[in-house]
């Protein structure tokens, strides 16, 4: 059973800075594509950034980049993502996923991701 954990969040200014992490059980780690998504009260949860098995392939939704940057250490079993320049809109709670399928690229649609973690909460005030 795989099982993800995000940890990392935190209540911060705007204008600050965190640095997520999601770290996953399992031996097959490199074998998949992971994904961050966010989730507000009352909203669908909102895809944010995906990274390829190998890190090469990334994807970004609008609002964060030039903001956020997601990253992989395979060695570790673990996806980062920094978050730079935040804003209050960035208020959610992030949650990692892995790619249900072994050795398939990274997509946007958060459908395409399981094994949610329990989350972790992003605050950021004005």
């Amino acid at each position: 059973q795989v099982q993800l954990v995000e940890s990392g969040g935190g209540l911060v200014q705007a204008g600050g800075s965190l640095r997520l992490s999601c770290a996953a059980s399992g031996r097959t780690f490199e074998n998949y594509a992971m994904a961050w998504v966010r989730q507000t009260l009352g909203k669908e949860r909102e895809f944010v950034s995906a990274i390829s098995r190998t890190g090469l392939g990334i994807n970004y939704v609008d609002s964060v980049k030039g903001r956020f940057t997601i990253s992989r250490d395979n060695a570790k079993n673990t996806v980062y993502l920094q978050m730079n320049s935040l804003k209050p809109e960035d208020t959610a709670v992030y949650y990692c996923g892995r790619r249900k399928l072994e050795w398939a690229r990274e997509t946007k649609n958060p459908g395409d991701y399981d094994y949610w973690g329990q989350g972790t909460q992003v605050t950021v005030s004005s």
